[in-house]
């Protein structure tokens, strides 16, 4: 039991054993079974969680939007902005500018951040390309991330994030595009894992959306939906009503989004760092997704206009000082609600026999910390599959 009554699944004195890059047991040092272990560290009674989970990023972009940072602390609306060809738009023409070897370098550049706060897993979206073609560079280039960055790099298609402006005229033609063209080649290439949308009235509506999860249920893909950021569009039933694994954003759900979101076992993923770069002043429900069981996961939604996160532990902070989560509940939200998040749970999120061997070793005294520092470099040893990155 950790100081203060909160339990973390804490194990004093603790010990794992790693075998072909899983974890092979776990448990109290005094009761660790009779084996050969070509290699054994000692780790100095530092707290040992599991490698931290971003379930939630935008990593992979071309360009930065510091000029909008600069607008909206001026009092323009994000809202506005995205209306006058800012926003995604504007970082669609960076993205497209960008070479595939371009856009790696930039996100690994972004990654050592997340790495570096413990992070050994990292959801990256597509959705700053909204063509075939830089759809397609973007997924490679999140591929191309995860193994020139040593993570787990799990990919989410977002054709569906916002409208080019060569489509404005034909919102169908856009649509076709996306759902029936790209959608498929991106499968058919081994580059997406899950299908991303964006609800919202300067976005895409439900039953746009409805047709993309139903294209990406017929290739067996799972959905996520980014959902009731700016306004209650039914964004959290929409996720529910296609099983998805997570809700992203959620601050204007209500309570009947939360009640299908529990039924559906649809995690809420809490997005922070937009909310305090957009200033919003509406949090996600949290007390509901307490009393009807909703799992809440935290991510940095590290993105270039509407957050500019690039570290999980000061999202777990952000969490916890805006949103009043506990720091447990933070923690538990970047490991195992957020393995939930990507469909991962039989794998990783846990220190469990049997999961992959992803461990991030802190230098700190008691788990809150990881929730308590702000920029603090906290991190003193991360392993993924087995081995020390």
């Amino acid at each position: 039991m950790a100081e203060g009554g909160l339990a973390y699944g804490a194990v004093e004195d603790g010990a794992l054993l790693v075998r072909d890059g899983r974890l092979a047991w776990v448990g109290p040092r005094a009761e660790l079974p009779a084996h050969d272990a070509e290699r054994t560290q000692r780790l100095g009674g530092r707290w040992v969680t599991p490698g931290l989970i971003d379930c939630h990023t935008h990593l992979v972009f071309g360009g930065n939007r510091s000029h909008e940072f600069e607008r909206r602390l001026a009092g323009v609306p994000y809202e506005q902005i995205a209306r006058e060809g800012g926003g995604i738009v504007s970082t669609m023409t960076a993205t497209r500018a960008a070479d595939e070897d371009a856009l790696v370098a930039s996100a690994l550049h972004r990654l050592r951040g997340l790495t570096d706060s413990g992070v050994t897993t990292v959801e990256i979206k597509s959705g700053y390309g909204l063509d075939a073609d830089n759809e397609l560079k973007m997924l490679r280039a999140a591929r191309r991330v995860g193994v020139e960055g040593r993570v787990r790099v799990s990919t989410s298609f977002l054709g569906l994030h916002a409208l080019p402006p060569e489509h404005r005229q034909n919102r169908t033609a856009y649509l076709d595009l996306m759902i029936d063209q790209v959608l498929p080649a991106a499968h058919a290439q081994g580059l997406v894992d899950m299908v991303d949308a964006y609800c919202e009235p300067i976005a895409f509506t439900a039953d746009e959306i409805a047709r993309l999860f139903e294209r990406a249920r017929d290739l067996g893909l799972p959905v996520k939906l980014h959902a009731d950021q700016l306004s209650n569009g039914g964004g959290g039933s929409l996720a529910a009503a296609h099983g998805a694994l997570s809700a992203d954003h959620v601050e204007h759900v209500d309570e009947a989004g939360v009640v299908a979101m529990a039924a559906a076992g649809t995690v809420a993923v809490l997005l922070p760092g937009a909310y305090l770069m957009l200033r919003e002043t509406t949090p996600p429900p949290i007390d509901l997704f307490r009393r009807h069981g909703v799992r809440m996961a935290v991510a940095t939604d590290c993105n270039p206009g509407t957050s500019p996160v690039a570290s999980l532990t000061a999202a777990l902070n952000l969490a916890c000082v805006q949103f009043r989560l506990t720091p447990e509940e933070a923690l538990t939200g970047a490991t195992r609600h957020a393995a939930a998040a990507l469909g991962l749970s039989s794998e990783i999120g846990t220190l469990e026999p049997g999961k992959v061997a992803d461990i991030a070793v802190w230098n700190v005294e008691r788990p809150a910390e990881l929730c308590y520092w702000l920029g603090a470099p906290l991190l003193h040893q991360r392993w993924v599959g087995g081995y020390p990155k």
